[in-house]
């Protein structure tokens, strides 16, 4: 296995917008799914159908021998930076519309751009820093921190933003382990990784004991009793099932495959997903804040894209053109 970087840039654009796609639905039957059960339980459904999914992958990239690694730990920091993303994200959106958690959460993007500097060593200039920030007042906006008439409490509005670190971390390391490692590992390892969580999960509080007597949505979420899924729920936990082996290994393939400055801001169509499901299934709209707040998020990350197009495609002239970035 050859430790030379990958630079496929349409190979990762291409596995970005269909894991992206994946994560929409993935939200959507979560949200779908929080009224009735625990979130370790939906999470160990989806991660058990998952993994099924993954070994197909993995055997025609490799089989088990891709598994081995140099770098258990990191396989490891990553899995779990991956699983409390997770948690806290779905414990938000629990509680919020769809569409807000989403947009809150797509400061990871912004997120990746600067962790990509000290942990991969990739170059990000000043413009591309000053559109990170014009993201991050596009979040604010989004979150509304001043406004007392929302019913979400604030604590819960901060939960989408540290899933998005955790989240953005995880990118970036994928992109450090995948010089050595393929799709399908890196999404073995994870897949593993949240059955493992919500194994344990399961048994220190499937019983449900530590919810009894708490009033909030999102911590009852993820500490209410599992039970045995409705007849009409199957469908919903297997649709989850094929979306998380989705998830796992094109994100995994997308972030290996090309830089991650060029990667994330394609994360984003993500953002009208989440907004066009929360209206067509919760009948949740944003208001103009929100709208205001998503177009700064969104314009900071075509900019950072076409940023790193330029800096990738030389033209005569550049340097005197785009000296300072």
């Amino acid at each position: 296995m050859t430790s030379e970087k990958l630079n496929l840039p349409a190979k990762g654009i291409m596995f970005i917008l269909i894991g992206t796609a994946a994560i929409s639905v993935n939200d959507l039957l979560v949200k779908m799914l929080s009224d009735g059960y625990p979130l370790h339980q939906t999470i160990w459904v989806r991660s058990f159908v998952g993994l099924l999914f993954t070994l197909l992958f993995l055997k025609f990239e490799g089989g088990f021998a891709a598994l081995r690694t140099s770098t258990p730990g990191i396989h490891a920091l990553r899995g779990a930076l991956i699983v409390f993303a997770n948690m806290t994200f779905y414990a938000a959106v629990a509680v919020m519309p769809l569409g807000q958690a989403t947009a809150l959460f797509f400061v990871a993007p912004l997120f990746i751009t600067l962790l990509s500097i000290p942990i991969l060593g990739e170059k990000v200039g000043i413009l591309r820093l000053a559109a990170v920030l014009v993201g991050l007042i596009g979040v604010v906006i989004v979150q509304q921190p001043w406004s007392g008439e929302s019913s979400v409490p604030l604590f819960v509005l901060f939960l989408p933003v540290i899933a998005a670190f955790l989240y953005a971390f995880t990118q970036v390391l994928t992109r450090k382990l995948g010089v050595s490692s393929p799709a399908s590992a890196l999404a073995f390892y994870i897949q593993s990784t949240f059955l493992v969580v919500s194994t344990l999960f399961f048994l220190v509080a499937g019983d449900g004991r530590y919810a009894e007597g708490i009033d909030n949505d999102s911590v009852t979420f993820l500490l209410r009793a599992w039970r045995w899924p409705d007849t009409g729920d199957i469908p919903v936990f297997i649709g989850l099932g094929l979306c998380s082996g989705a998830i796992g290994y094109c994100l995994s393939a997308a972030y290996r495959s090309a830089n991650a400055a060029t990667i994330a801001p394609f994360e984003y169509i993500g953002l009208p997903l989440a907004i066009f499901w929360g209206w067509m299934i919760f009948g949740e709209w944003p208001d103009v804040a929100m709208w205001i707040g998503c177009t700064l998020i969104i314009a900071a990350g075509l900019f950072v894209f076409l940023r790193e197009q330029i800096k990738n495609r030389p033209l005569p002239g550049r340097r005197k053109l785009w000296g300072r970035r």
